[in-house]
């Protein structure tokens, strides 16, 4: 069935997007992970403007968080003291996020330079992932945060305004989650995704968290952080489609119920091999998209 997006200008194929808000929310339920590195591209395949598709994402980013979020809540699974921080350096990220979105949309050069972001930052992280915990399967040791974690650097234990997460059980500087935080805001706004492959790991390796408390604590700071975008989205770049936010979010609540489930069932080495395969596999179809000629040299549109 076709539906048309009046902020797209154009009809697609409503099943297709109900299917990739169900392949999404999956992942949101079972890595943590907001799952935009997977839907903005494919929004982009299918020809939706790059603008469109991260304005629209930010509000779909809502809707499968929550679902997760409420998952991992029932079982315990929430750090909110080490969320809430890590909250207060998204909300910046994404304030300053928005600002450059709005300077590279008026220099016209928004499209390309989400098409090139996209490319090297999932390369970067996808094949980091995939060699550091392939490295590990082959040393037959599984590179468990406890052994040795990145906080316990003497730099990082030199950093002021240290808090305790008594949930995580760690002591560390507050400027760490707010740095990842801020990061995750830049993400959601510019490019339109949760920051999941980037954040998750980085509360793994950098913040020390448990692992069991990693997806659902991140899950409860992109809700915030992604409404907010998608607000600031709306209202100064006018780029959020609610038809194709609406379809997006049916598609991506069923699927985060059925990621929570299975995240019982993933080991977690397991679990972060799918997660760099699948990043390394979208970056490449990306770049293949971006630097491959096209069909037709020369196209109208008129937006």
């Amino acid at each position: 069935m076709q539906v048309y997006l009046p902020i797209a200008e154009m009809s697609v194929d409503a099943e297709t997007l109900i299917g990739l808000g169900v392949a999404v929310g999956f992942l949101s339920g079972v890595f943590g992970v907001g799952g935009g590195f997977l839907t903005t591209p494919f929004l982009i395949f299918m020809g939706l403007p790059p603008a469109v598709a991260v304005g629209t994402q930010a509000n779909q980013l809502v809707a499968t968080s929550i679902t997760g979020v409420l998952g991992h809540f029932r079982r315990g699974n929430v750090d909110f003291r080490m969320g809430s921080v890590m909250l207060a350096g998204g909300m910046i990220g994404a304030l300053i996020g928005i600002f450059i979105f709005k300077i590279l949309q008026y220099l016209g050069q928004i499209d390309v330079v989400i098409s090139l972001l996209y490319v090297m930052l999932l390369g970067m992280i996808g094949l980091m992932m995939l060699f550091e915990t392939i490295g590990g399967l082959i040393r037959r040791k599984e590179a468990h945060v406890d052994q040795k974690p990145f906080y316990e650097h003497p730099f990082f234990q030199k950093l002021p305004y240290k808090i305790r997460f008594t949930k995580s059980r760690l002591y560390i500087s507050a400027l760490l989650p707010l740095g990842v935080g801020f990061v995750g805001g830049l993400l959601i706004s510019i490019l339109g995704i949760g920051g999941g492959f980037l954040i998750v790991p980085a509360m793994i390796y950098i913040l020390g968290m448990p692992g069991l408390l990693v997806p659902g604590t991140s899950l409860f700071q992109i809700i915030f952080i992604s409404a907010f975008s998608c607000l600031l989205h709306a209202v100064a770049n006018q780029t959020v489609d609610l038809v194709l936010a609406i379809i997006l979010m049916t598609g991506g609540v069923i699927g985060a119920q059925a990621g929570v489930r299975a995240a019982r069932l993933i080991r977690g080495v397991y679990a972060r091999i799918v997660l760099a395969v699948l990043i390394v596999t979208v970056c490449f179809f990306l770049a293949a998209d971006l630097f491959l000629p096209p069909t037709d040299l020369y196209s109208t549109e008129v937006r």
